[in-house]
């Protein structure tokens, strides 16, 4: 008789989480072995930037400087992102930076499935104890993962969105990484920072 086969680490859910401080949460997340990635990651990349932030910034998963330094959005990318939101009045140190993986997938690939579900409630977690009034999501990757959809980035762009356990305002852009690549997109990334701007300060009218 064939016996049901059970996974040797279930997928989680947000209620893991839930009770979690910032310190708990950084701690499971280091020890994190959920996925296979853990085993070629040097170090998880958690998240960093204002804790109490108004603006939260989420991007797809970390690079090789990220998983070599142990923080979000560096080197060239991560000047482009900051540079970004300096533009529309909101420093680096004023936000709060996270990806939706906590470590970097080999090569750079795609996150796959699993391991972005692996994943979903230490973002979710991050989302409540920051409490943002707004989310800026960076690359349809990040943006498809958070929003729990399929559609495209071209779709996505220029609408106010709701993150689907926190029901915080979202907004999509591209990932700086792209616009390194496609400069001729800055135009339109800086129309979605505008458009994010306007959406904040909509919100912001009531209690953060």
């Amino acid at each position: 008789m064939l016996l049901p086969v059970v996974p040797s680490s279930p997928l989680p859910v947000a209620s893991d989480f839930s009770t979690l401080s910032w310190q708990d949460l950084r701690t499971a997340v280091q020890a994190c072995t959920r996925c296979a990635i853990s085993k070629t990651r040097t170090q998880t990349v958690f998240g960093t930037g204002n804790q109490q932030a108004a603006w939260m910034v989420i991007g797809e998963a970390p690079g090789a400087e990220e998983d070599r330094q142990g923080e979000p959005f560096v080197g060239k990318a991560g000047q482009l992102l900051n540079n970004m939101l300096l533009a529309i009045g909101m420093p680096r140190e004023t936000v709060y930076i996270a990806n939706v993986l906590k470590c970097r997938p080999p090569n750079n690939r795609d996150p796959q499935v699993d391991e972005a579900a692996n994943c979903r409630g230490y973002l979710e977690r991050q989302i409540a104890l920051v409490n943002p009034t707004l989310i800026l999501v960076v690359g349809r990757i990040a943006a498809q993962n958070l929003l729990q959809t399929t559609a495209p980035l071209a779709r996505l762009r220029g609408q106010e969105h709701r993150a689907p356990v926190s029901g915080t305002p979202v907004v999509v852009t591209y990932h700086p990484a792209y616009l390194l690549r496609q400069p001729s997109d800055k135009r339109k990334a800086w129309q979605d920072l505008l458009f994010a701007r306007e959406v904040f300060a909509r919100h912001a009218q009531s209690p953060h």
